[in-house]
């Protein structure tokens, strides 16, 4: 009985932030989600007009089809990178204080803030920016190229350089853990390094590949401000939709926007951990 009430009171402070700071605020927006609006007013209500107003739209679609597509590049690349550079790390640096040294030399860009690491590629990808400049004098092209800056190009390239890390981290720190006497011993089996890592290291890195990957699709899923300014306002997002209705004052359409989104990344992360079971990684 003693050791129950102990466990309680140590873990109340915990479930009263959680309480107060999560579950509150989820549970306001689901309320506000319900109730109605005019130009001028907003009012209590239970009804489903702003959902039906909602799935009754056919932008709705377009720009949730959006933000997967944005999704689902952004995270193959980040795949791609961040299981690359942990690889390297892992497995090709053999001093320990080297492999720390590089991993914090990829950590450097996050000294400074998100937006300004994002604005930053506006003077460089520009029509007389660093980019097309170079191009020219190269002699590559005659003509700036428009594409690469305000388009599908400029946003994903921004996301890409903001959340690859977060591929990197649990990929790198699930690759530490494993044993290297496992792969010495399917190198003495005969296997070539593409079965090593097909067959060893790749299944033993899952968990740490679904760690990053929820925290990639799920921080792209809930950005606006990057593609706001990445796509000069010309590419939308839920995340815009949600920032649009907020900036009328349409707070029970935001929050019925915000209420679908939530749902669907919550949906989308049950199914990623039915392939996998990250406890072990947590």
């Amino acid at each position: 009985m003693t050791r129950t009430v102990t466990a309680w009171l140590q873990a109340a402070p915990l479930t009263l932030v959680l309480l107060c700071f999560l579950l509150a605020p989820i549970a306001m927006i689901v309320v506000v989600s319900f109730w109605g609006a005019t130009e001028y007013s907003i009012y209590p209500a239970f009804q489903f007009d702003n959902y039906a107003y909602l799935f009754g739209s056919e932008v709705t679609y377009r720009v949730f089809l959006a933000t997967f597509r944005y999704a689902a590049i952004t995270w193959a690349l980040t795949l791609a990178i961040g299981f690359t550079v942990a690889y390297f790390l892992a497995f090709h640096v053999r001093s320990q204080s080297v492999q720390i040294a590089l991993f914090l030399l990829c950590t450097i860009p996050f000294w400074t803030s998100n937006i300004i690491r994002m604005i930053s590629w506006i003077p460089f990808l520009g029509r007389n920016g660093i980019a097309n400049q170079t191009l020219i004098d190269w002699g590559l092209i005659e003509q700036p190229l428009e594409w690469l800056l305000y388009s599908d190009f400029s946003v994903i390239l921004a996301f890409v350089h903001l959340y690859t890390l977060f591929m990197v981290v649990p990929i790198f720190n699930t690759m530490m853990r494993i044993d290297p006497a496992l792969i010495e011993a399917a190198r003495d089996a005969g296997a070539t390094g593409y079965q090593t890592l097909r067959h060893v290291i790749v299944p033993l890195t899952k968990p740490g590949i679904m760690i990053g990957t929820i925290f990639v699709v799920t921080l792209v899923m809930g950005d606006f401000i990057t593609v706001r300014f990445m796509s000069g306002s010309q590419r939308a997002n839920v995340g815009r939709l949600i920032s649009n209705d907020i900036g009328l004052l349409q707070y029970p359409s935001a929050a019925a926007t915000a209420v679908v989104l939530l749902i669907t990344v919550l949906m989308v992360i049950g199914i990623l951990l039915r392939f996998v079971n990250i406890r072990k990684e947590l």
